[in-house]
């Protein structure tokens, strides 16, 4: 059978490595990968979900094996890297996916959940990259995806800690973007806007920034599935910046021409859905 993406015939080998793969965007990755016959490294901390998962896709041609434990915990994330790498002689492509959404004002915030968000979101990804870059190398092949978010570029009001760790994941990934060009392995930098998800739940900002997150997430009309396949489409393109859909687009192009104009109506056009979406959970 014809694979259904042109990354499965650059990496006959078929091996992925996804962290945050028990649901969302990385459970719709591993689900396209499947389809194609992948091996597929699943990450994870829920235990229930993980297997779950991984028994839908066994069905769906994948070959799954999973790995629990906590990304921000580099030891952890190294001995189940290792693994994974043993077990499979190598790896062609690693999803830096895992992820948590939060919110809150910045001075009211907690320099606890700063360091969590940054330890989860940040840091995971410089663990991913930092283990499995000697590999890519040595091989010569392969593919880095790291998710970051539309919020890097648009850095809303009240998301200052999952703003500016999202822009380092887009540092991070340009950086070592260069680092790798004479290698033959690329890198990519996957970042949306809202899509159907569920990365808030273990937001610690308070009951209305978790409804009103979600209340964002439900609202879009874009799910995880149709985000996945776009990553996979252009990914074999050699796209480093995977930002989707068309408004997402438009936001990148507009914080480039006009700096100062876009940081405005970010301001004005988030705190008015903000008032919006507060009328609208309480019922008035």
């Amino acid at each position: 059978m014809k694979p259904i993406y042109k990354l499965t015939d650059r990496y006959p080998r078929k091996r992925a490595f996804i962290t945050g793969a028990a649901s969302g965007l990385g459970k719709a990755l591993a689900t396209e990968l499947a389809h194609d016959g992948w091996t597929l490294g699943l990450a994870d901390m829920d235990t229930a979900n993980l297997e779950r998962v991984a028994t839908e896709l066994q069905a769906k041609g994948g070959t799954t094996q999973t790995y629990v434990f906590d990304v921000s915990d580099y030891a952890a994330f190294r001995q189940q890297a290792d693994k994974f790498l043993l077990l499979n002689g190598g790896v062609d492509l690693i999803f830096n996916n895992a992820g948590v959404g939060d919110g809150g004002a910045f001075e009211e915030y907690s320099i606890e959940n700063y360091e969590w968000m940054i330890r989860v979101n940040q840091m995971s990804v410089v663990h991913g990259c930092h283990i499995f870059m000697p590999v890519l190398k040595q091989q010569r092949s392969g593919h880095i995806i790291n998710t970051a978010s539309i919020a890097a570029v648009s850095c809303a009001p009240t998301m200052g800690a999952y703003n500016m760790t999202k822009a380092a994941v887009v540092a991070i990934s340009e950086t070592i973007y260069g680092e790798l060009l004479d290698y033959n392995v690329q890198v990519s930098c996957i970042m949306p806007s809202y899509f159907r998800t569920n990365v808030a739940q273990h937001a610690r900002g308070g009951e209305f920034v978790n409804r009103a997150t979600q209340y964002l997430l439900d609202k879009s009309n874009l799910e995880a599935d149709a985000v996945a396949r776009e990553i996979l489409i252009r990914m074999a393109k050699g796209e480093l910046y995977l930002i989707l859909p068309d408004i997402a687009r438009n936001m990148w192009r507009m914080k480039r021409l006009a700096p100062t104009w876009f940081r405005r109506q970010v301001k004005e056009r988030f705190l008015s859905a903000l008032k919006h979406i507060d009328q609208r959970l309480s019922g008035k």
